[in-house]
């Protein structure tokens, strides 16, 4: 195969890898649910929904934790699911 041919193949696969990424969405929680986060492909966060029960104004660190604790579980899903679809495209390189 020439380079040339090759140089457009890897282009293309990461064209579409690119595509997977904008179109994937991920939702994690913490706290058994009481909180979620949705986030997509490119780790922008979509949405945030909070259990009304899990807001007590003397117990904020336990909602910034709780959080934090579902942002970082949706961003290792997004890192996950990306490792997942590169291995499977990396499959179909000659």
């Amino acid at each position: 195969m020439k380079l040339n041919q090759i140089m457009k193949q890897a282009q293309a696969l990461q064209e579409k890898f690119k595509k997977q990424l904008e179109d994937m969405v991920v939702e994690a929680s913490a706290g058994g649910g009481m909180v979620s986060v949705t986030m997509n492909g490119n780790k922008n966060v979509m949405g945030v929904k909070i259990d009304p029960e899990v807001v007590d104004k003397d117990d904020i660190e336990m909602l910034q934790d709780l959080v934090t604790a579902a942002v970082n579980e949706a961003s290792r899903k997004v890192d996950d699911a990306a490792q997942r679809e590169l291995g499977s495209m990396a499959g179909n390189i000659p």
